[in-house]
Formats: C-alpha cells, sequence, structure tokens
C-alpha cells in the first residue's frame, strides 16, 4: 500500500469526519475505513429523539456505505473486524487472516457501554443503545410495551426517558445519584430538572441502588436495596460509557482512560493518531460532537503535511431534553470554585466560577438557555 494511505479504524462520527476533512485537503490521498457494522453514515445524536420526530430507525441512515464510499471517494470495508495492529510492520491484521498496510493509522474506534455489576435471570436482556444496530433492536423491543425502566439519570438517559415519555411510554429512571445529570448539573440545576420531567410523566427514583433484575411472566422485576422494586416491560441501560482501548494497549500503544494522543492527536507511535470518544487528548476524554469536529480538522491538516495542534474552544453541550430546554459547560472536575445560582419558575441559570471569578462552566435551563452565546464568549478554552 503507498506509504501516505491513511487506514481509519472505525465508521462512526469521528472516522468520517476525519475522512471529509482529509478530502478536503487532498483528494488523491488513498483511504481505507474499517468498519465493524453497516458502514453507512447516520448522526449518533439523533437517536435518543427520534420518537418525538417521528423518525424511523431507516430514516435515521443518512447514507448507506455505497453512497459514502462515492461521496468521499473512499474505501469502505463493512463487517470487517480488526485482530491486531502491527506498529513496527505498519500494517493491521484483520479477522479474516488478512493484513493490510498503512503510511497512517486512525483510531477512531469510539466506546463500549458500561454494564452495571447486576444479578439476576434477566440481566443479559437489558439493551444498550450506542449504535444504529442497537437503536433498530431496541425500537423493534419496544413494540407492544408500555413501562420502560432506565438505568441511569445522565445525559442519554434523560434525553431518552423525555423521549418515550413524548411518546406515551410510562417511564422509570433509575440512578444512585441523587439528581438527574448529577456530574453535569448543580443540585439546584438538578433538581429543576426533575420537576420539568416529572411533569411530563418520568417517574424517579434517586438514591436508589439496583441489585439484581429478574424475569416476571411478561416482563421484567427491578430489586433496589431494601427489596423496593419496580416492574417494567423493558430495561434499557444508559449509564455512561468507556473508551475502547483494548486493540491499542494490545499493540503496546499507551492507554489510560482513553487511547493516549498529543495536541496532535498522535499516539507515541506518530504515524498511529485517535480521536473522539476512543481518545484521550492532553488527559482529557470528551465524549461529545463538537471536540470530534475540531480533532479532526487538526488531524487531517498534520497527516496531509502541515502539523496543527488540536484547539478546543469553549464548547457547550446541549442536553436534548424538550420538557426542559437545557444547555451545559461542565467545569473541570480539577478546577477549584463554586457555583452561583440565579433561579426563578422559569428557568435556572448557574455559573461556575473559580476563586478569582473567572468562568470555568455554566448550566442553563428553561428560559436561561437565551443567554448561551453571551456566557459561552466568557468561556476559558477547554485546550487552548
Amino acid at each position: 500500500m503507498n506509504q501516505q494511505s491513511v487506514v481509519i479504524i472505525g465508521s462512526g462520527l469521528a472516522g468520517y469526519a476525519v475522512a471529509r476533512e482529509l478530502r478536503k485537503l487532498n483528494a488523491e490521498i488513498p483511504i481505507t475505513m474499517l468498519s465493524a457494522d453497516h458502514g453507512g453514515f447516520y448522526s449518533k445524536p439523533m437517536l435518543s429523539n427520534a420518537l418525538a420526530t417521528g423518525k424511523t430507525p431507516a430514516s435515521l441512515l443518512n447514507s448507506d456505505v455505497v453512497q459514502m464510499s462515492s461521496q468521499l471517494n473512499i474505501t469502505i470495508r463493512p463487517y470487517t473486524r480488526v485482530n491486531t495492529i502491527d506498529q513496527s510492520g505498519g500494517a493491521v491484521f484483520l479477522e479474516n487472516g488478512e493484513n493490510l498496510s498503512y503510511g497512517r493509522l486512525v483510531l477512531a474506534v469510539g466506546a463500549d457501554p458500561i454494564r452495571l455489576p447486576l444479578s439476576g435471570d434477566a440481566v443479559d436482556e437489558v439493551l444498550s443503545v450506542n449504535d444504529f444496530d442497537d437503536y433498530r433492536r431496541f425500537r423493534d423491543a419496544l413494540d407492544g410495551k408500555k413501562e420502560i425502566a432506565i438505568l441511569g439519570a445522565g445525559l442519554i438517559g434523560c434525553e431518552f426517558a423525555n423521549d418515550l415519555a413524548v411518546a406515551g411510554y410510562q417511564v422509570h429512571v433509575i440512578d444512585i445519584n441523587s439528581r438527574p445529570l448529577g456530574r453535569l448539573l448543580p443540585e439546584e440545576g438538578g433538581k429543576f430538572l426533575q420537576d420539568k420531567l416529572t411533569a411530563v410523566g418520568i417517574r424517579f427514583h434517586l438514591s436508589t441502588k439496583i441489585q439484581r433484575i429478574e424475569r416476571t411472566g411478561s416482563g421484567y422485576r427491578l430489586v433496589f436495596d431494601e427489596n423496593r422494586t419496580v416492574e417494567a416491560d423493558l430495561v434499557l441501560s444508559a449509564v455512561g460509557l468507556r473508551s475502547r482501548t483494548k486493540l491499542a494497549e494490545a499493540a503496546g500503544i499507551h492507554v489510560n482512560r482513553g487511547v493516549i494522543t498529543n495536541r496532535y492527536l498522535q499516539t507515541q507511535n506518530t504515524n498511529i493518531f485517535a480521536l473522539g470518544d476512543c481518545a484521550e487528548v492532553e488527559g482529557k476524554v470528551l465524549p461529545f460532537v463538537m471536540p470530534i469536529t475540531h480533532a479532526a480538522r487538526a488531524l487531517a491538516a498534520t497527516v496531509t503535511g502541515t502539523p496543527t495542534a488540536v484547539h478546543y474552544p469553549p464548547m457547550p453541550v446541549l442536553v436534548k431534553t424538550p420538557a426542559c430546554p437545557s444547555v451545559v459547560s461542565p467545569p473541570d472536575p480539577a478546577v477549584i470554585g463554586e457555583w452561583q445560582i440565579e433561579a426563578n419558575q422559569d428557568g435556572i441559570k448557574a455559573l461556575f466560577q473559580d476563586m478569582t471569578g473567572n468562568l470555568h462552566g455554566f448550566a442553563l435551563l428553561g428560559a436561561a438557555t437565551k443567554e448561551k452565546n453571551a456566557i459561552t464568549s466568557r468561556l476559558l478554552p477547554v485546550l487552548a
């Protein structure tokens, strides 16, 4: 294979973002994308509000693998898994026994859903939604169901809960934390969000530890601490994601919470790059869309001959809960500071400031979301 060739492992938002940016800069460089699934393009963030918008799973697939290959002039190999990476030989070895050489390798392999260590005879029947195929299975499983239990009151759990409730399902949300979005919102913000979601019929079971999940006649019984229970027709786990690092680690590439890279998205091997949910850039794992966009541009420039360090400006996250419009920019946990709260019946404005008054994060809920642009302009960059 051409020494300038690029092999991208992964066909999610990160993989396709890199392919697009590379094509903008170089129309000729050979690009091969290896996809463990169908290889088509879809917007993963759209999965958690597709019911309310009347979208079927099929309508969420923007372009299939043939269309994407033609649009970007790249080779896409669907249902192709990589077993190992040979750093010294500059090749990847595929599950089918084939090996594929590369000039530059891009790891865009994403993250896996975290599974709670639960007991019970129905644990293996708990669903997660992490990709298009997962979502299609979830929608099939919803047919004829009424009561849905969601494990986790984080970003994805709350978005799915809102979507299901608006679509007419009875939704239970279970979380060990005392408020929804506990890692993103101050206490007042979490309470405001909970009240708004409760108003559309969502039932929260907070400060609650789930012990086991058992089959009943046609559904499931979730058993909490102190033997409290909830019954549901379907159980969806949304307790977070963990970067996929096993492939890189097995190849001797340094990993921590993610695949470790420098500001140029390079691992310790300067011909191997990582971005997206699998990457840890300068100690930061940022599983959101905007960091992918910035990383893909920088990575593509570096690969095509213009070394470019990634810069992360303020990147607020829109929470897709129509019952309570929200936008958050969580502060770095290492920053010492406190929340300054302004609250009324219409919304919450929460600003996280350090001891000298610098703004490091915010949470805007309800009517306060109209201040997003003005407040974002005051934020320090995530990675200058």
